[in-house]
């Protein structure tokens, strides 16, 4: 499972897309912890922060950058597969869709439920549309069984199903890697901010309260981004995963229905 986790990152980062925007979105975000959030306006004299902005860059260009870098990626990706799937689904309710091609099966109207896929398009349509032509096709073929009908009416529903399905779950497991490493690089944060804080107080004499106070400032802030941009993901590929195994409900249910009526109709 984990070689098969690692193969689809390294496939993921491999295309165009995602092996332009992680280097750009890391660049990116590096820039704007140097010259936004580190701007002077937001530090006083003693360049202690005083707002929001310079609180953040408290957090060290260590960690704090990469964990922008990641939400980013995140939200990017994330409207990325959006995009995808809305196409995928077509231009109605997927469900509807089903149901109509279900109801003209049971009517025997084949070309019309052809007719509703090219009008509702997508990869749903698509898939069906493959079995439907292809069940068009072998109606009156008399050269072939029954069973062999069947099969090659599967054939191409399963054809077409592996040239649609991947694309929507393509850059997904990008996605879930942030999910997993924000947090440990929040974590990560945390350690090296506690570790300044306890050498501020470990110092001979009183302890450097401003190097104390910063320690912890780093410590939380990478905490709550870490955690903050974990959380965004989780919640992102849950709904995206849901979304994909819902289009494969509705390919699987229209699938079977074009094969069952076929069947039944060869039989009759």
């Amino acid at each position: 499972m984990k070689t098969q986790n690692s193969n689809s990152l390294a496939d993921s980062v491999r295309s165009g897309f995602a092996a332009f925007i992680i280097p750009v979105e890391l660049i990116l975000a590096y820039l704007f912890y140097f010259f936004v959030l580190g701007a002077e306006e937001n530090f006083d004299a003693s360049h202690h922060p005083i707002n929001y902005l310079g609180t953040v860059h408290e957090g060290g260009p260590a960690i704090v950058p990469v964990l922008i870098s990641l939400l980013m990626m995140t939200l990017t990706f994330a409207i990325e597969r959006l995009l995808t799937i809305s196409k995928a689904k077509g231009k109605g309710s997927v469900r509807g869709f089903v149901q109509k091609i279900r109801t003209l099966l049971a009517t025997g109207n084949i070309k019309q439920a052809i007719d509703e896929c090219d009008k509702q398009k997508g990869s749903v349509a698509n898939v069906v549309k493959a079995g439907l032509s292809k069940y068009s096709a072998l109606q009156n073929d008399t050269t072939l069984d029954a069973e062999q009908k069947v099969l090659l009416i599967q054939k191409d529903i399963e054809e077409t199903t592996q040239l649609e399905m991947p694309m929507l779950e393509k850059n997904l497991v990008i996605i879930a890697t942030i999910a997993s490493i924000a947090t440990l690089m929040g974590l990560l944060g945390t350690v090296l901010g506690m570790i300044n804080a306890f050498a501020a107080m470990a110092q001979a004499g009183a302890p450097d309260a401003v190097k104390l106070a910063s320690g912890i400032s780093e410590a939380l802030i990478n905490t709550a981004l870490g955690i903050g941009t974990s959380a965004i993901a989780i919640v992102f590929y849950n709904y995206f995963t849901s979304a994909i195994d819902a289009l494969t409900y509705g390919i699987d249910e229209t699938s079977y229905s074009i094969v069952q009526n076929f069947t039944a109709k060869t039989k009759a």
